[in-house]
């Protein structure tokens, strides 16, 4: 469980930051920023500094308080998914007796192992 919280916060750094950066931009304190999500100030800073990840109503909100999609966390957020999905799909059990409901079930799943792939880097190295 450690490992994981740890992980998370590694993870959403670049999210916490873009957030901590809206509200200063936009001239909104901490406080301010609480009333407009229903929330305590405490969490606000949580948030701000990677300690917790919004959840999906808390991400529509700051879309809409700061007029932005906040890219970095769903990009965070999708490539750990994608990782974990991978690791998922490695273990999946075969299929013991297939059936007309599973035809497509082989070509499925090369489809998604497709999907998860981690996007290409094409910044020049």
């Amino acid at each position: 469980m450690l490992y994981q919280f740890k992980h998370m916060r590694l993870m959403s750094t670049q999210f916490a930051h873009d957030l901590r950066t809206a509200r200063r931009k936009a001239g909104l304190t901490q406080d301010d920023l609480a009333h407009l999500l229903d929330t305590h100030q405490s969490a606000v800073s949580d948030l701000e500094t990677g300690k917790q990840r919004p959840g999906l109503y808390e991400i529509i909100e700051l879309s809409l308080i700061y007029g932005r999609s906040f890219e970095s966390f769903f990009e965070e957020v999708l490539a750990e998914r994608r990782k974990l999905l991978r690791r998922r799909l490695k273990t999946l059990p075969d299929l013991k007796k297939p059936t007309a409901d599973t035809f497509n079930r082989a070509s499925s799943l090369e489809r998604m192992k497709e999907r998860l792939k981690p996007p290409q880097d094409h910044g020049g190295a």
